[in-house]
């Protein structure tokens, strides 16, 4: 143990300057995005609507995020890097105060269309900046703690969002579950994105020539390792389609088949916030040990029994058990498996091909929800369970036949020869 800390530690401190002024706007916006998450579908549901609503809307962002995807990977290499990330978080924070202060149905729809694209942005330019900011010791445990760190942030909000309406109700005068008291807790989550922002106006970036701006560059790659990318892609998309019939149902399960209080669902997403960021911070080093691939593919696997059990247990203790072991074994690989993208394409296409990636992680969020509100409404939650543990089932067994089992052969030189050969500093 106190081996592997000492390697931490060491990675760590390897971290640029500009990767450690992103870490902490991940710390103060992941706490804005934790309270949100939890109280967004209960704020919607305050407003008279029902789950099939909560469902569209999700689909409606998603559908925007996956759509300008390509796009936005264009603007984040016009935009460059930092302007990126910054327009990015303003967009998301505009489009909740938007919501708030103006929450009709076309209201919320036009938002979420708008919220899915700063989303997108953020989305497209994190993967590029990351790898672009580290060298090949540490970029893992970057990927790794920017995942974790969010989590972690998310706990503390998560653990604050289930107690904020009631804080503002008690101001107000008015019942915690009441529109305006979830309306004051999101301007709230506004206002602390914005600062969240403050720390990415300090980075120093470096410039891209303008041959690693070519518009015809992604699109040639993909021609020259058609297979391979569409490898690469393919198991997200099918782990997103199944993400997307339950993630952003979470709370609302919670309260519907165990009937539980907006603080106790809080607490318990919270915590889950903090189980997935040890997993995402255990993952590093496992990672060294065993190999990024078999990282992915282990702890994919062993999360789909704990996962049957979320859904199925008949007490809520259980339930919540299995919610915080999947949740940590079935998240600690993402990271993970974006530094194995980004280290597998050329420098040209990086902003590109994380669009495509962007696109396969919202594919399914886009479509999904909206079935999903739908089967749960007719058919409750059950249905919903099984579909998820048949797409995960089937997104491992590509991660293994893909690239386990055959594996990958490296398709070009280290990325970190090409950032130290194709760029100026401004």
């Amino acid at each position: 143990m106190s081996s592997i800390l000492h390697t931490y530690w060491s990675r760590v401190k390897q971290f640029s300057p500009n990767a450690r002024l992103f870490l902490i706007s991940v710390i103060l916006t992941g706490v804005a995005l934790g309270v949100y998450r939890l109280l967004f579908n209960f704020f919607v549901l305050s407003l008279n609507m029902d789950e099939t609503v909560v469902g569209q809307l999700q689909s409606v962002n998603s559908t925007s995020a996956l759509l300008l995807a390509v796009p936005m990977g264009y603007l984040a290499d016009l935009l460059g890097r930092k302007n990126s990330l910054i327009t990015g978080g303003l967009v998301v924070c505009f489009t909740v105060a938007g919501m708030v202060l103006w929450p009709t149905k076309w209201m919320l729809f036009t938002m979420n269309i708008i919220n899915g694209a700063g989303q997108s942005l953020s989305a497209v330019t994190m993967s590029p900046f990351l790898i672009e900011n580290s060298g090949e010791q540490e970029r893992t445990y970057l990927f790794s703690l920017s995942a974790g760190t969010q989590m972690t942030a998310s706990f503390v909000g998560n653990s604050v969002g289930g107690n904020m309406p009631s804080w503002v109700a008690a101001r107000q005068g008015v019942m915690a579950t009441s529109a305006s008291a979830y309306s004051g807790a999101l301007l709230v989550v506004a206002a602390a994105g914005l600062i969240g922002s403050i720390p990415l106006f300090w980075m120093k970036m470096p410039k891209l020539n303008k041959t690693e701006r070519a518009f015809f560059a992604p699109f040639s790659y993909a021609a020259k390792q058609p297979v391979f990318l569409g490898k690469l892609i393919f198991p997200m998309l099918v782990t997103s389609i199944g993400a997307g019939l339950l993630m952003p149902f979470m709370n609302v399960f919670f309260r519907v088949v165990f009937h539980q209080p907006d603080p106790v669902i809080g607490n318990l997403l919270a915590w889950g916030s903090l189980a997935m960021a040890l997993g995402l911070l255990a993952a590093p080093p496992i990672a060294d040990r065993f190999g990024k691939i078999k990282l992915v593919v282990l702890s994919q696997a062993l999360s789909i029994p704990f996962l049957a059990l979320l859904g199925y247990a008949p007490w809520f203790w259980m339930s919540g058990f299995a919610y915080y072991v999947r949740i940590a074994l079935m998240n600690m690989s993402s990271p993970v498996y974006q530094t194995f993208v980004m280290e597998h394409v050329e420098l040209e296409a990086r902003a590109t091909v994380a669009s495509l990636v962007s696109m396969a992680s919202n594919f399914g969020w886009a479509f999904s929800p909206s079935i999903s509100g739908w089967i749960q409404v007719k058919y409750g939650f059950g249905p919903v369970y099984a579909g998820v543990i048949l797409l995960y089932s089937i997104s491992t067994f590509l991660y293994w036949i893909y690239f386990w089992k055959t594996g990958p052969a490296r398709q070009r030189k280290s990325p970190r020869a090409d950032l130290e050969t194709n760029q100026t500093i401004e």
